[in-house]
């Protein structure tokens, strides 16, 4: 190896409420010789870190710009209002947005969502993060609506969260830039769809043995081979050739 020369590595960008773990084990598997850096980006600055280059590719949160990226769904999340453990809200398994048109609800700078009109009444500041709106629902000061994981990474005891039907909801993918569609960046679309370890999908596969050779090989082993014998002659087929005269009586 020269001095110009690098190992390979990979970056993965994530936003918060995505977990890579699994993704990361099987690389790790697959790929030892390949260290596999994670970077931790917010979501709105998901789409500067990929386009910079600070990321080979990022698990991030839709819309991303498709004349930029590329990019493959994974899922979509549940949406939920977090909320005291004591409010009314939690005498429901699921609640409308209707049901929030009393309530502070929280809208903070790094919101996810897209409303086309926010739930509840507006609070008189915009929280700047999830993390301090969170910090004001526990303090009774308003609700909170956001992506199913984001309520988890920000579990709190005395707060708890149920679904909300009719709230926009947040889809997760898989984004890269497509100008830069490298090898490294294939073996990890293969991990996130499931490939086999055994998979060529991006990569070259290797010659196949000519149809012809395969056959030819299969026909020599089912021929049949000659066993020298000769065939018996005569319609009897005895033994000892003509037969002898019968012996007389005496």
């Amino acid at each position: 190896m020269t001095g110009s020369e690098t190992s390979p590595t990979f970056r993965l960008a994530y936003v918060p409420g995505v977990t890579p773990a699994k993704w990361v084990r099987i690389w790790s598997e697959r790929l030892p010789d390949v260290p596999l850096t994670l970077v931790d980006v917010s979501a709105a600055e998901a789409s500067d870190v990929l386009r910079s280059g600070g990321a080979d590719a990022g698990v991030v949160r839709l819309p991303v710009d498709r004349t930029v990226f590329s990019a493959i769904p994974l899922y979509t999340e549940s949406t939920v209002v977090v909320v005291p453990k004591d409010h009314l809200v939690t005498a429901a398994d699921e609640v409308s947005v209707e049901d929030l048109a009393d309530d502070i609800v929280f809208h903070p700078l790094d919101d996810v969502l897209e409303w086309e009109q926010l739930p509840g009444r507006p609070a008189l500041e915009r929280p700047a993060t999830t993390a301090d709106a969170i910090e004001l629902v526990a303090a009774g000061v308003g609700l909170l609506v956001v992506p199913q994981s984001l309520a988890r990474l920000h579990h709190r005891k005395d707060l708890t969260y149920r679904p909300l039907v009719d709230a926009p909801q947040s889809s997760v993918a898989l984004a890269w830039p497509e100008d830069a569609t490298t090898d490294l960046v294939e073996d990890f679309i293969g991990i996130v769809r499931g490939r086999t370890v055994n998979s060529t999908r991006g990569r070259t596969p290797p010659p196949a043995q000519p149809k012809s050779k395969r056959r030819e090989a299969a026909d020599a082993r089912r021929k049949p081979t000659s066993t020298g014998r000769s065939p018996r002659s005569g319609a009897g087929g005895a033994k000892g050739g003509k037969r002898g005269k019968p012996r007389r009586r005496s």
